[in-house]
């Protein structure tokens, strides 16, 4: 713990009047604001499954691991409040290099590190809990798509498994592999799409196939991709099916009150790639049926 504190510390993190962090037994953080909910999620990044520590480093590990739950948060239309991380590392691994990543997100998008543990194990782990706040009710969910609806992403797919590709093939610089190593959550996209009233969201973690899928199933609905975005050096398959870039995928009833919001608030415009179908079962792109597929989190 104290190794935390240490770190935590040099990024300028510290309690704010009547909370707890580092050095009890568990964090105390300061009331709500009034009319607000706590949101709360956790994503665990293992060696050798969510990340080739022969392709990437330990501080790489931990910046992913907290990236994956703040991207979580941005799903849901969350200011992050938190970070609590548990560490397990095998005899030979250093701990304080995959810390050292876990700081530099927590710092980059301003949610501190308040507490966590350090354990030994077989392999790496980070496990990083999350905690967020939002206007009471106003959460985006994955089940309130509705037909006719129109489907965006924050922006251009596939960078992340292009980098994988990449660093597989020897290469070790470019945007394509930074994408793959430092993922970065939208958080700032998920608010404005919260207060622009789009109900329903995720992240795109496993794959815009896989995932659309999810969130069609969970709403009953079906869907059809005229437009797959693929980031420049990026496959259409890479954009389709490839994990862990992070953007979000947006339903909404008003494309022209979102892209609207997006623009006053100066960030890039969504991109519209469909159209939320009332067919259960429809899956099409392009007109044609298809099977969503997406990253499994293994290496090799």
């Amino acid at each position: 713990m104290d190794r935390i504190g240490v770190l935590t510390t040099a990024a300028g993190f510290g309690p704010q009047a009547g909370e707890i962090h580092l050095g009890d037994d568990a964090a105390v953080l300061g009331p709500l604001p009034e009319g607000h909910q706590l949101v709360l999620c956790s994503d665990a990044a293992v060696a050798g499954v969510h990340a080739d520590l022969d392709l990437l480093d330990l501080a790489d590990l931990g910046w992913r691991a907290a990236v994956a739950s703040l991207s979580d948060l941005a799903a849901m239309g969350a200011h992050p409040l938190a970070l609590v991380a548990s560490v397990i590392t095998p005899p030979d691994t250093n701990p304080e290099l995959i810390l050292a990543g876990l700081v530099e997100a927590a710092a980059a998008f301003s949610c501190p590190l308040v507490g966590g543990d350090l354990s030994a194990g077989s392999q790496a782990v980070v496990d990083v809990a999350a905690t967020g706040t939002l206007p009471a009710g106003s959460a985006m969910r994955r089940d309130t798509a509705r037909p006719g609806d129109s489907i965006f992403v924050t922006g251009p797919l596939g960078a992340s498994a292009a980098g994988l590709r990449l660093l597989r093939g020897g290469e070790r610089g470019g945007e394509l592999i930074e994408a793959h190593r430092r993922p970065r959550p939208r958080l700032r996209e998920g608010a404005v799409a919260r207060e622009a009233f789009v109900r329903c969201a995720m992240d795109i973690s496993d794959g815009l196939g896989l995932d659309l899928d999810r969130l069609a199933r969970a709403s009953t609905v079906g869907f059809e991709l005229f437009d797959i975005p693929a980031a420049l050096g990026a496959t259409e398959d890479e954009a389709l099916s490839g994990g862990e870039d992070y953007e979000l995928l947006l339903i909404s009833p008003d494309a022209g009150g979102l892209r609207r919001a997006f623009a006053a608030a100066g960030l890039r415009a969504p991109l519209e790639i469909g159209r939320v179908h009332g067919d259960p079962a429809a899956r099409l792109l392009r007109g044609a049926r298809f099977t969503p597929d997406g990253y499994r989190h293994e290496v090799g």
